[in-house]
């Protein structure tokens, strides 16, 4: 029985330290306008795991991309950000997300409008919403504008479908046409002063 129990004492001290060097996990839904031009400035953070294109803060289960372009779903296109709060912060996420959207479209963003294509930050917890309405209010003062982007409580993501993962990794020269074509960088470096 004491064989046993030591057994079982080793096993939990084993796979106690295990856990404990397993990196902690967090997510963050942003919305930007076109999901695929989201993905990018995150892939490249350190800290972050992975972006998952997907649709979220409408009522409608399991949505298509057809259903939510067509604006009727609620859903806005939005990206799932997980990350390792250890190697970067939720605010650290939002420095990120304002220079690649812009603040003062109500109606949508860049050649895409609708309401599904509007930029937003979905809170988790009322830490979040802190930030995220405090980072809101920071970009406003900085513009000297009204900032149109909303800051909203979580809501189910649905992952959009694998042909939209990482587009612009499969297929670079179509997602460049389309960057380019929308007028995303040029607008961005109109409302920031810089290029992406």
């Amino acid at each position: 029985m004491r064989l046993f129990a030591l057994a079982a004492f080793a096993f939990a001290m084993i796979t106690g330290a295990a856990s404990a060097q397993s990196p902690q996990t967090a997510s963050a839904i942003l919305a930007g306008g076109c999901f695929w031009c989201m993905e990018p400035p995150y892939d490249k953070t350190a800290g972050v795991i992975s972006t998952i294109s997907g649709y979220s803060g409408g009522p409608e289960a399991k949505p298509t991309y057809e259903q939510v372009s067509a604006g009727k779903t609620g859903h806005f296109e939005v990206i799932k950000v997980e990350y390792d709060p250890t190697k970067v912060t939720y605010a650290q996420l939002l420095e990120i997300f304002w220079p690649n959207v812009d603040p003062l479209d109500a109606a949508g963003q860049f050649c895409d409008k609708g309401p599904h294509y509007r930029s937003a930050i979905f809170y988790s917890n009322d830490e979040e919403k802190r930030l995220a309405e405090a980072s809101k209010k920071a970009i406003a003062d900085k513009l000297g504008k009204t900032v149109e982007t909303q800051v909203l409580p979580a809501a189910e993501f649905y992952p959009a479908e694998d042909y939209h993962q990482d587009y612009y990794v499969k297929n670079p020269l179509k997602y460049k046409f389309y960057r380019y074509g929308c007028g995303r960088d040029a607008r961005l470096e109109a409302v920031w002063g810089t290029k992406k």
